[in-house]
C-alpha cells in the first residue's frame, strides 16, 4: 500500500524540529505523525538538498515538487513479449512439447526470455484461464459425449402430447468443437445413432471416446474394469476407436463436454425456450443453426472460433470414416446382449443415417421426425417401419425408411408362432364372440380384444 504523503505545513515542521536537533521520533511524537513517515520526509529533503530555513522562493508547489518529482516513464521491458494464445494451441498439437516452443521462440528472437523465464511467464498467462483441473488435450486424441440434463419438448400435432427430447452433445478436446442434437430417448439405438452421426459431422474419427457411465453404453461402472455394452463395442471397433468411461462420480474426467452442455444450455436449449417444435425434423433443423453460430463465435482468450481450431488442430488427427463394416466378436460380461448380432449390425450399417460433414442433427429414419414409434402390431395406431435394404458400400448415406400406418392394407399378417398359438386357443374355445356377437379374428391380437374376450 503506497505511503499517505505528509500536508506542506506538516513537512516544514519536520525540517524545522531536525534542524532544532531532534530524532525522528521525537518529531513523531511532536507532531502526531508515524516515525517512519518523519523519516521518510527526512530523506527526501536530503536527496533533494532541502534544508531549513527553506529558501524564500519555494513556496508549496515548489517544494512539493522538489520532494515528490514526478517519476519518468520507463519502459516495461525492451524483450518482445511471445504470443501466448498461439502457443498455448501450439501445445495441443502432437508430440509438441513447451522445450521445442521456446527454442523456435528464441531462434525468431535471439534477444529474447531464457527457458525458465518463459516457462513461468507461460504458466502465469495458463493460470489465467482459470481450469479446475488442468489436463493437456491432443488434437484428435478424445471425443467427450454426454446427455444434457434440460429436455426439450415437442408437440405431436395430431393428438397435442407433449414429448421431452433428450440433448445429445459432444466435444473435442483440443478445439472444443461442439455437436449437438435431440433425441427422442437415451436407450441405446439413439445413443449409438448419435454416435455416428457425430462421426459424420466431424468428419473423422478420433483415438478414444470419453462417456459418461450411462446404462445404455456403460453395463457396469467401475474404475478399474468398467463393462461396456456390447453393441457400443463393436461400434468402436466399427469405427476403430477406443471406448474409455469417466470414473464414477468424477465428472471432471469429461470437463470438457460439461462445459459443452453448459453452453449448449444457455445458446441452445434457452435460445428456443419459446419456439414450438411439432417434429424432431425441424427441432435439429434449429439445432443446427445454434450449433453453427456457436462453433463461428470468436473466444476471448484464444482469439479464435472453435472452427478454426478444428481445421488447425483435430482435423489433420482425425481417423477417416469407415467404408465397410468392421466387426469382431465381443464377449459379453453378464448376461444375453441387449441386440441380437443382426440387430446391432443393422445399427452400424445404417440404421441410425450419419449426417453428412458439417451438418447438424439427422432426420431419424428410425422414428421418422413424428412422436415415438412403437414397433408393435399389436396396436392398431402403432407405426411399422418397412424393410429397407442396406447399402455396406454407402453406410453413411442411407435414406431413412418410410413411416406407414398399420392398417387392413399394410398389416404384415401373423407370424407363424401367432398361427401356431390361434391353433391352440381354438383347441380350447371353438366359438369366441363379442358383446355384440360378431366374432372377432383369430389373428387378432390387440389389448382391447383381450379384454372383450374375457369380458
Amino acid at each position: 500500500m503506497a505511503q499517505q504523503r505528509l500536508p506542506m505545513r506538516k513537512i516544514r515542521d519536520v525540517l524545522r524540529l531536525s534542524a532544532a536537533g531532534l530524532s525522528k521520533r521525537q518529531i513523531a511524537a511532536s507532531l502526531g505523525i508515524g516515525p517512519t513517515a518523519a523519516g521518510a520526509c527526512l530523506r527526501r529533503a536530503r536527496e533533494a538538498g532541502v534544508g531549513w530555513p527553506v529558501p524564500d522562493d519555494l513556496d508549496d508547489a515548489a517544494l512539493e515538487s522538489r520532494l515528490y518529482p514526478v517519476p519518468t516513464t520507463t519502459t516495461k521491458d525492451w524483450r518482445s513479449l511471445p504470443d501466448w494464445p498461439a502457443i498455448h494451441r501450439e501445445l495441443r498439437r502432437k508430440g509438441v512439447t513447451l522445450q521445442l516452443v521456446w527454442e523456435e521462440y528464441r531462434a525468431a528472437h535471439p534477444d529474447g526470455y531464457g527457458r525458465s523465464w518463459f516457462c513461468e511467464l507461460y504458466r502465469a498467462w495458463e493460470g489465467r484461464l482459470s481450469p479446475t483441473m488442468r489436463q493437456a488435450h491432443v488434437g484428435g486424441e478424445k471425443l467427450f459425449v454426454d446427455y444434457a440434463g434440460t429436455t426439450i419438448d415437442i408437440v405431436d400435432a395430431t393428438t397435442g402430447e407433449v414429448h421431452a427430447c433428450q440433448l445429445f452433445v459432444a466435444a473435442l478436446g483440443a478445439s472444443s468443437l461442439t455437436y449437438a442434437e435431440a433425441t427422442f430417448t437415451q436407450t441405446l439405438p439413439d445413443w449409438i445413432g448419435s454416435h455416428t452421426r457425430a462421426f459424420g459431422f466431424y468428419g473423422g474419427v478420433p483415438a478414444m471416446v470419453v462417456s459418461d457411465n450411462l446404462k445404455s453404453g456403460i453395463t457396469k461402472a467401475c474404475f478399474y474394469e468398467p463393462g461396456v455394452n456390447r453393441a457400443y463395442a463393436e461400434m468402436a471397433v466399427h469405427y476403430d476407436t477406443a471406448i474409455v468411461p469417466a470414473r464414477p462420480r468424477k465428472p471432471r474426467d469429461k470437463a470438457k463436454v460439461e462445459v459443452a452442455v453448459q453452453v449448449a444450455t444457455r445458446w441452445i436449449i434457452a435460445k428456443l425456450r419459446n419456439i414450438r417444435f411439432f417434429s424432431l425434423v425441424e427441432l435439429n433443423a434449429a439445432i443446427r443453426d445454434c450449433v453453427t453460430a456457436l462453433n463461428d463465435r470468436v473466444s476471448r482468450h484464444l482469439g479464435a472460433s472453435r472452427r478454426a481450431l478444428f481445421e488447425a488442430l483435430d482435423q489433420p488427427a482425425l481417423k477417416p470414416l469407415p467404408t465397410e463394416l468392421r466387426l469382431r466378436r465381443v464377449e459379453a460380461v453378464q448376461g444375453r446382449p441387449r441386440l441380437s448380432r443382426r440387430g446391432r449390425e443393422a445399427l452400424l450399417l445404417g440404421a441410425a443415417r450419419v449426417a453428412a460433414p458439417g451438418a447438424v442433427g439427422a432426420d431419424h429414419g428410425t422414428h421418422g421426425g413424428a412422436v415415438p414409434w412403437r414397433q408393435s402390431r399389436r396396436c392398431p395406431l402403432a407405426f411399422v417401419i418397412e424393410p429397407q435394404v442396406h447399402d455396406r458400400a454407402r453406410a453413411h448415406a442411407v435414406e431413412p425408411p418410410p413411416l406407414c400406418r398399420l392398417d387392413a392394407g399394410t398389416h404384415p399378417g401373423p407370424s407363424e408362432r401367432d398361427r401356431a398359438e390361434d391353433i391352440g386357443a381354438d383347441r380350447d374355445h371353438p366359438t369366441r364372440e363379442d358383446a355384440s356377437g360378431a366374432g372377432l379374428p383369430r389373428h387378432d391380437r390387440h389389448p382391447e380384444a383381450r379384454q372383450q374376450l374375457r369380458a
